[in-house]
């Protein structure tokens, strides 16, 4: 019971690496927000908590919108009645794009998740954590955030920006008893890294050159669910600022 008694809100939680991370957190006695885009998926992955004695509550979020942002937060506040540790795991792909074809629609949308959704929930609970002199933020960065061939040109500059937020956040709130790191996963195995129908194939192919031989096996979400267990525990209350990577040594070549 690593959590006992803290409200977790986890983005990006009906699905993927989010669902299998607020399933752990549940299952370590956190009391967790589902906020997902997707509200038939939300809906169905609360009931399967509830059903499981968990305590679970869902609210639909885009993290893109400012609106979406403030409501989750305070109808968690309302709920609950307090708010512990937020998850930012909510985040688009940009379908390998190389520079020199990015999009201005796929950039612009995941700037807006992957970077702007980040920003707004920091934003909104840091009012909160300040208050109560406590608090965690955990940010799903990317091994693309670490390197800069790892992904395409778009995913790689908003993984790299929720790098360099992580760290800021730590050092300006960390003596106020909040901490804030982020994990940098390569490959994790879920739906949204299944499929590559629409990719740029220049972009996909310069990314994965290196993998062969190097990345020998890719992620399983509880695995990387682990690791947000230990740095939203008092067992990682020494670490602040860290992007831990997750990828099986590939970065280390």
């Amino acid at each position: 019971m690593r959590l006992e008694n803290k409200v977790a809100i986890i983005t990006g939680s009906a699905s993927g690496i989010g669902k299998a991370i607020a399933t752990k957190y549940a299952a370590e006695g956190a009391k967790v927000v589902i906020a997902d885009f997707n509200e038939e998926a939300l809906h169905a992955t609360v009931e399967a908590f509830k059903a499981d004695q968990k305590d679970a509550f869902g609210v639909k979020v885009n993290v893109a919108n400012e609106e979406d942002i403030q409501r989750m937060v305070d109808d968690t506040i309302a709920h609950y009645g307090r708010v512990d540790i937020l998850v930012n795991c909510a985040g688009v792909l940009d379908n390998m794009q190389a520079a020199h074809n990015v999009e201005d629609a796929i950039w612009n949308r995941v700037m807006d998740i992957n970077v702007g959704g980040v920003m707004r929930g920091v934003r909104k609970v840091l009012p909160y954590f300040q208050e109560q002199k406590s608090g965690t933020i955990i940010n799903l960065a990317s091994i693309s955030g670490l390197q800069g061939g790892r992904g395409g040109f778009t995913y790689t500059a908003a993984k790299h920006a929720v790098a360099g937020m992580t760290k800021n956040v730590a050092s300006h709130y960390g003596p106020l008893g909040i901490r804030c790191n982020a994990i940098a996963p390569a490959q994790v195995d879920t739906g949204m890294t299944q499929s590559t129908d629409g990719y740029d194939m220049f972009g996909l192919t310069q990314s994965v050159r290196g993998v062969k031989g190097l990345m020998h096996r890719v992620a399983q979400p509880e695995e990387i669910a682990n690791i947000a267990l230990f740095l939203a525990s008092d067992e990682s209350s020494y670490v602040n600022g860290v992007v831990l990577a997750a990828d099986g040594g590939w970065s280390a070549y």
